[in-house]
């Protein structure tokens, strides 16, 4: 075989990429990965890892602060070191990174660096990311081509990036200083976790949201819930508020928000903006090979390739939820496809979210008002975390687990949790719902005392009427 012949390519090295490699090597595929970038993608380098890496430094420091809330005496000047919280996060980022190139080394996966275009004849031509300026490209061919470029952020026309006084999620990774005041556009995940993470180094957030409630894909008793949290935190929140101009000429940014009230202005030393991401679609050839696509998603068929055969996409470049486990999920469905064998579908109504606040958030399926919408007749069961021993004895009282169910069946058919540590909590839930566990049947599974789990139990009895500690 040509050396530079292969069975599949996979175009990006994100949770999507380096998972189907990986799985396609596995399968005895002879496999390549291009990557412009760095090994990991957005998420371990850009996005999932490291902000958690930021989240905690802020968890620590807020500890710290309220030390004597658990009986501690600190002594001196609590204060974070930015350039020291920042140069750990970038470790954290960089040994993930690193850990991927082993785990493809690991499976025989040959990695090439540089910038990809699919040519007519579904050979894929690569720039290299370290070649001589006029050097020519190489081609590599393989009667199968993956997709997995992942997505930037988008901009809004009334904020563009700058990079100084307006900045996107990459700036917001790596301050040099943190800035005294801070306003954030969008309370997605990006948002709220950037809202947190700088309140909490001590920048006074205004957190702008276009619609009625912050984290607008969630349930609406978690947005209420975390409405209240920020709030409490120092948080200022602005729903149903539309930034229509940022005016950066000044030694602080101007926003002119059209809220309900009328018109307002809000002044930050810098603005963030976080609404959302755009996929990585253009320069590869797609085009011009006729791609199908909508509104710059790449469309796919169920076992995700294009309406070109042997022409495949995965992750964010879709219109399925831009998370890095659905990114892996589909890899695994299209890389096993490819290979013969008869994987099953995702099941996207089993998808769980999460977002890393204080108080954190996990959902998977239906919140209360799309079932209703959807014309189910539902039970709701709902357990604060006051009402928890556990939550209590950790001083995280904020917060609830809420499931729904379907009145009928009794089957599961969302779960909205917020409090602390409830990113852990939702994967038995998803569990669940893959099996058709019923409520009867989480009632009646004996949790541990004293956990935060046991309120998924105790909100299933209260669905039913028989809730115990509440």
């Amino acid at each position: 075989m040509d050396g530079n012949m292969y069975d599949i390519i996979i175009i990006g090295s994100g949770p999507g990429g380096y998972v189907a490699a990986i799985r396609a090597a596995q399968l005895g595929l002879k496999t390549a990965v291009i990557e412009r970038a760095d090994l990991g993608g957005i998420c371990l380098n850009w996005g999932c890892i490291p902000t958690k890496a930021l989240l905690k430094s802020a968890q620590a420091l807020h500890y710290s602060r309220h030390a004597a809330d658990y009986g501690l005496s600190l002594t001196g000047e609590i204060a974070p070191d930015i350039t020291r919280v920042v140069q750990r996060s970038r470790e954290v980022a960089a040994n993930m990174s690193k850990g991927v190139a082993y785990l493809l080394k690991k499976n025989g996966i040959e990695v090439i660096f540089g910038t990809a275009k699919i040519l007519a004849d579904k050979s894929v031509e690569v720039v290299g990311r370290d070649a001589e300026q006029g050097a020519a490209p190489m081609r590599y061919t393989s009667s199968r081509i993956v997709v997995a470029t992942g997505a930037r952020a988008r901009e809004l026309p009334s904020a563009p990036i700058d990079g100084e006084k307006i900045i996107g999620y990459r700036h917001a990774l790596v301050p040099q200083k943190i800035p005294a005041s801070m306003a954030i556009i969008g309370s997605g995940a990006i948002g709220s976790e950037f809202a947190h993470f700088y309140n909490a180094m001590g920048t006074k957030v205004t957190l702008i949201e276009y619609v009625d409630n912050i984290v607008p894909l969630e349930d609406e008793d978690v947005s209420a819930q975390l409405s209240r949290s920020f709030r409490k935190a120092g948080i200022k929140v602005m729903t149903s508020a539309e930034v229509t101009a940022v005016d950066t000429s000044g030694a602080l940014c101007r926003l002119t928000v059209r809220t309900k009230k009328g018109e307002e202005q809000v002044e930050a030393e810098q603005v963030l903006s976080a609404v959302g991401v755009t996929p990585n679609v253009e320069h590869l050839g797609l085009e011009e090979l006729g791609v199908v696509w909508e509104r710059v998603r790449i469309q796919v068929d169920e076992d995700y390739q294009t309406n070109i055969t042997g022409i495949y996409a995965i992750g964010d470049v879709l219109s399925t939820p831009a998370l890095a486990h659905v990114a892996s999920a589909e890899a695994i469905r299209c890389v096993e496809k490819i290979a013969g064998l008869h994987p099953p579908r995702v099941r996207y109504d089993h998808i769980p979210a999460c977002t890393y606040t204080t108080p954190e958030i996990a959902s998977m399926g239906l919140t209360e008002k799309a079932a209703k919408a959807k014309g189910l007749e539902i039970k709701v069961g709902k357990f604060p975390f006051t009402a928890s021993g556990k939550a209590a004895a950790a001083g995280a009282r904020d917060g609830f687990v809420k499931l729904i169910f379907e009145a009928t069946t009794d089957e599961l058919v969302g779960a909205h949790l917020i409090g602390d540590n409830v990113t852990e909590m939702i994967s038995g839930l998803v569990v669940a719902r893959n099996l058709g566990v019923k409520g009867k049947d989480l009632i009646h599974s004996v949790h541990p005392h004293p956990t935060m789990s046991e309120a998924i139990m105790e909100a299933a009895a209260a669905a039913h009427g028989e809730v115990i500690h509440l």
